[in-house]
């Protein structure tokens, strides 16, 4: 029987790799207080480290709200380009 795996939302691992950083607490028990393997912690605290500068330089990934605004307006070329491709077909007498 398989076992099924754990999401941990992006808050709480930013919380465990904050306090694997501090130091205050062995790499152990930080795992076994929050159920994780010591490895995905210590992983957890690489990308931590890694990503840290971004938040200075605005470099952040896109959020989901500024995915969105693409999507519609990638959206609305497409269908303006549909609309100019039919109108031209119209004109030069390409209608299917």
């Amino acid at each position: 029987m398989t076992k099924k795996r754990k999401k941990i939302p992006a808050k709480l691992k930013a919380k465990i790799a904050l306090e694997a950083l501090k130091g205050d607490r062995t790499l152990a028990k930080i795992a076994s207080d929050y159920e994780v393997h010591p490895n995905q912690i210590t992983k957890w605290k690489k990308q931590l480290l890694e990503g840290a500068a971004d938040v200075f330089t605005g470099t952040r990934a896109k959020t989901e709200q500024d995915w969105e605004v693409e999507k519609e307006k990638l959206f609305a070329h497409i269908g303006q380009l549909q609309y100019e491709n039919n109108w031209v077909k119209k004109k030069l007498g390409l209608d299917d």
